[in-house]
């Protein structure tokens, strides 16, 4: 599935793959809990999201260094790249490094090294998105956006990631507003645990632009005629709701309900080191489980691109597109 794509939903630390987590265990001087690549590769089977995110904070531990960011960021590309991304949106998450007495900084700076490269190395666009961990208070999402300030020359937006159940969108209303007003673009998860009002709330409380998931609009018709009117684009991650246990088979997945309800729907990998596959695995894995012909996969493709924050650069969006129309399938 090399079909050009762009990825919007990639939490770049859910990109950390099993070899490069013991490469770097190893530079810093970490201990994992783990024998070996092997033990921990089966350790990536979750019962829900918390126990996803308690295994994803703890291997946080072996990122350290600009260089580890780097190294991080650079292998995604690679990967992305080789599955037909043409522009990433790449999410971060500085609260759980800044936990660790990680600046926010060395994260941004070392992420920034392999993304000022990505073009010219793995032909692949990009634009970084800073993250508030939903669990944690608002008082320190504020503080993060202040921590940020002098590093938004390469911050693009904010988002809204971590366990949503009891963390209502509201929450964070004067964090996002106070990143609107310094020009951030605002996205944010909403309705994979919580219930479609969330989804709600992230538009009219956070004037969020994209919704991250919300796979559970499809509980409200109203939500979903108001979603398909107003073009709100979706970034759903089919492989990481079956592994979190929000469907229970792929062949479950209402994506193909979804499109045919006129959203604009499109597919993204989420956590792709722990969720069993990069963006094309996931177009080939719905493909196939949903039955979608290659013009269903032509407009998950456009689609991506038509939800991009490509509006500095319309010339871009259309090249992205024609390559899109352009595509022959095997």
């Amino acid at each position: 599935m090399h079909i050009p794509k762009a990825e919007l939903h990639l939490h770049i630390e859910g990109t950390l793959e099993p070899e490069l987590a013991f490469a770097l265990a190893g530079r810093n001087g970490v201990t994992l809990p783990f024998a070996d690549t092997e033990e921990l590769r089966t350790a990536y089977l979750f019962d829900d999201l918390q126990t996803f995110l308690d295994l994803y904070y703890a291997l946080m531990a072996v990122l350290r260094t600009e260089e580890d960011f780097e190294d991080l960021a650079n292998a995604y590309l690679t990967r992305a790249a080789a599955q037909g991304v043409r522009h990433a949106e790449i999410f971060f998450d500085p609260q759980a490094h800044t936990a660790r007495g990680i600046p926010i900084g060395t994260v941004v700076e070392g992420l920034g090294r392999a993304l000022d490269r990505s073009e010219e190395t793995h032909g692949v666009s990009t634009q970084l998105i800073m993250c508030f961990l939903r669990d944690l208070s608002a008082e320190s999402a504020l503080e993060t956006l202040e921590a940020a300030k002098p590093y938004l020359h390469r911050i693009s937006g904010v988002g809204l990631d971590s366990a949503e159940l009891g963390h209502p969108p509201a929450k964070f209303r004067e964090a996002y507003e106070a990143a609107g007003a310094l020009g951030l673009r605002k996205v944010a998860h909403a309705g994979e645990e919580g219930p479609p009002a969330y989804i709600t709330e992230a538009l009219d409380v956070l004037g969020a632009e994209r919704i991250d998931h919300g796979l559970r609009c499809m509980e409200d018709p109203e939500l979903v005629k108001r979603l398909a009117a107003d073009r709100v684009p979706l970034t759903l991650c089919p492989l990481s709701n079956v592994r979190l246990r929000a469907i229970d088979i792929l062949e479950e997945h209402p994506l193909r309900a979804m499109m045919d309800a006129g959203l604009l729907c499109t597919v993204n990998s989420d956590d792709p080191a722990y969720f069993g596959g990069y963006v094309g695995d996931t177009f080939h894995a719905v493909h196939e489980a949903l039955g979608l012909d290659h013009e269903h996969l032509r407009t998950l493709a456009r689609n991506s691109f038509d939800a991009a924050f490509l509006d500095h650069d319309e010339e871009r969006r259309e090249r992205y597109l024609s390559e899109v129309e352009a595509y022959v399938f095997d």
